[in-house]
């Protein structure tokens, strides 16, 4: 079975989001809760809400807060994303109760870091699947299917204004150290997300292309687009390649190209996501 394939079954699903969660609860249990800080997202709120109650526990008051992010669930993305959030959010409710343990980090910089660093990958893991742990990550996705908005980059935008409203009601180092946090996090869930997606894609200009071309589809099994072009100074027509490789095959690609046409030109390029036949498959939730 193709990998592509096991992304859409529901052990690998169920996997992923008990991992996530599990990772992404040891990090507010074990560092977040012991030093006084609190997290982004429904998570933060939760914890917020608990220190000034110390009613009911942060994971009872997290799933509390869920209750009508589900409904939005429902309505904009899927009964199954529904049903996976809602394992999730079980999950990771129980992992915030039920861990006794602490990791000893009393600098708070460096708890920040390491808690940003736990939950980011915590949280980065689950959104790999086709669920979320619930809260704001159901907000995050359905944003990010409707309009393109990245995860990480809503989640950092409502935690600051979540903090924002906290300046008053907690100290004010604990905030900041909080939100540098949530910064930190932010970014791995991004690289997370990214993690196994990112290609290069790469243009060769060349006055050899069809015999560039054939040997990176002969050498490397990748195809390869041409595109027609114009020199603007000699005003030569030419076939610029077009192609999408994975890191490790770049230099091969390099190699090739200057092997056959010293004097080719090429350009490679970051992409943040490529989807097709040989590559990551849409991910419908």
């Amino acid at each position: 079975m193709k990998f592509q394939n096991i992304t859409y079954t529901i052990p690998w699903n169920l996997f992923l989001i008990t991992l996530g969660s599990l990772i992404a609860g040891i990090g507010l249990k074990a560092i977040v809760i012991p030093n006084g800080m609190i997290t982004g997202g429904f998570s933060g709120a939760g914890i917020l809400v608990f220190y000034y109650t110390k009613i009911f526990t942060p994971g009872i008051w997290y799933f509390i807060l869920n209750i009508p992010v589900f409904i939005f669930g429902w309505i904009f993305v899927s009964r199954r994303f529904l049903l996976y959030s809602l394992y999730g959010a079980i999950v990771l409710t129980l992992s915030i109760d039920l861990i006794r343990f602490e990791i000893p980090v009393k600098d708070l910089m460096l708890a920040a870091m390491a808690g940003g660093a736990i939950i980011g990958a915590g949280a980065g893991i689950v959104f790999r699947s086709l669920g979320s742990a619930g809260g704001n990550d159901i907000i995050a996705i359905i944003l990010n299917q409707k309009f393109g908005i990245r995860i990480g980059t809503y989640n950092f935008i409502f935690n600051f204004v979540l903090f924002f409203f906290s300046f008053g009601l907690l100290d004010t180092d604990l905030i900041l150290y909080s939100m540098a946090m949530s910064y930190i996090s932010s970014q791995v869930i991004e690289y997370f997300i990214t993690l196994f997606n990112q290609r290069k894609l790469i243009f060769i200009i060349s006055n050899n292309p069809r015999q560039i071309a054939d040997e990176i589809m002969d050498k490397l099994n990748r195809g390869a687009t041409f595109l027609k072009g114009e020199g603007a100074y000699s005003g030569m027509e030419k076939d610029i390649i077009m192609m999408v490789a994975n890191t490790f095959q770049i230099k091969r690609v390099e190699e090739i190209a200057f092997t056959i046409d010293p004097d080719a030109f090429l350009i490679t390029e970051n992409t943040f996501n490529v989807l097709g036949k040989g590559f990551s498959k849409r991910k419908v939730y």
